[in-house]
């Protein structure tokens, strides 16, 4: 007697991977954060060869921050309003033009001297990385259906981490045995790469011609406004920038290494590299098993060890187990990136995507920049090792705070958000 076999398999069951236009979107996400990785670590060794000054080096971070910030809020509202895939390929295109002008200038191509049309340069790659999260964002919201978030977001995160980890290595290494001019090239090669990626993807979902009409003023208002009436998501990006910001150790790793374990740089390239190990094995791990129930409690607990790994770090005198602990720091975060980043794909409607992924830049952004204008502060008020152990502690009370005053982030289960 034939039996009919029917196919039991869920569609969150099914690896993302299968879907080729992901594999293609992630290809255009790890090019392009390579591009730009790389042509960080070549500009800062170039800048200091030019001036021998090392507050040149922070102004290449002021140089790419502040074009940066100005741009997000516009960026979204026009990935909301114009084709993602056109945007992706012009933000490509910068960064491919960023890089040839600095391969150019290496080589003294141009007519211009000095520093400054470094800056300009990287100014620029401030302004088209504004757009590269949230043309990623939105894609992925089309491709994926929602039954995927989770193992997608935990895949994407790994790439992330994988790029931002590769890229400076790469691109110290091409700086070492080739020079800056090379370096310049492969990342401009790497940016052209995206570009020609991106701008292969078919069959993907475009803002609809009508509302190109939105006011961008009230447009950018009207995302403004959903982020921070809806507790959940307010309550998750909240939690992720102040633990950055207040419990971040990263920031101080060469004066700790340098100062309490008496390390050298070697030193500092491990535990620089424990974090984002770390990172990568929870998104490894979550793309594997997503979590669908008590999502909300999971991301609490996440950052409260976060923050009992800050403090445990600073009262560390061991270099491995420094190493150990950072890297458990690392899993932690890792685990708080993939649930915050599911948290918004799941709850944003798909006529805000570019404009919810732009707020949720600037806020994780910001907590980076200033968190580490905040730790620097705190080590020259307390002492570094005080400062370390105050921040941990600060990053605890602000678990207790999310968990108190954000009951349906704290009764989460990602599956009713499906």
């Amino acid at each position: 007697m034939n039996q009919e076999v029917t196919n039991t398999t869920t569609p969150e069951a099914v690896s993302p991977l299968r879907e080729r236009r992901f594999l293609v979107l992630l290809t255009y996400r790890i090019c392009a954060i390579l591009s730009y990785q790389i042509v960080a670590v070549t500009v800062g060794w170039h800048v200091y060869e030019i001036t021998g000054n090392p507050f040149s080096l922070g102004l290449i971070g002021l140089a790419e921050v502040l074009p940066y910030f100005c741009i997000a809020p516009f960026a979204g509202y026009l990935v909301d309003h114009l084709s993602r895939r056109k945007l992706g390929a012009m933000a490509c295109l910068g960064l491919t033009a960023t890089a040839l002008a600095l391969f150019c200038f290496s080589k003294d191509w141009l007519p211009f001297k000095g520093i400054w049309p470094i800056y300009a340069a990287i100014a620029l790659t401030g302004t088209v990385r504004a757009f590269l999260s949230p043309v990623y964002n939105a894609l992925f919201a089309h491709i994926l259906p929602r039954e995927q978030f989770a193992r997608g977001t935990g895949i994407g995160s790994v790439v992330f981490q994988i790029g931002l980890v590769t890229g400076p290595a790469l691109g110290g290494l091409l700086v070492a045995w080739s020079g800056k001019s090379v370096a310049y090239g492969v990342a401009a090669s790497f940016a052209f790469i995206a570009l020609v990626v991106i701008g292969s993807l078919k069959n993907v979902v475009e803002p609809m011609a009508s509302a190109r009409r939105a006011p961008i003023f009230a447009s950018i208002g009207e995302g403004l406004r959903f982020v921070f009436s809806n507790q959940i998501m307010l309550a998750a990006i909240s939690l992720d920038m102040f633990s950055v910001l207040l419990g971040g150790v990263v920031a101080m790793l060469p004066a700790f290494v340098s100062d309490i374990l008496h390390y050298g740089p070697e030193g500092l390239g491990i535990l620089r590299a424990a974090p984002a190990l770390g990172s990568i094995l929870a998104g490894l791990w979550l793309a594997r098993h997503p979590l669908q129930q008590n999502a909300g409690r999971v991301l609490l607990i996440a950052v409260a060890i976060f923050g009992f790994c800050s403090i445990a770090f600073g009262l560390s005198r061991y270099f491995w187990l420094s190493a150990v602990i950072l890297l458990i720091y690392g899993v932690c975060d890792g685990v708080s990136v993939v649930i915050r980043s599911t948290i918004m794909q799941l709850v944003t409607p798909d006529e805000m995507r570019g404009r919810v992924s732009s707020i949720n830049g600037i806020f994780i952004g910001s907590s980076n920049e200033l968190g580490a204008f905040y730790a620097g502060s705190m080590a020259r008020l307390l002492g570094l090792v005080s400062a370390i152990i105050f921040g941990g502690i600060m990053t605890l009370c602000v678990v207790g705070i999310t968990a108190r005053k954000a009951p349906h982030l704290r009764r989460l289960n990602l599956r009713d958000l499906q």
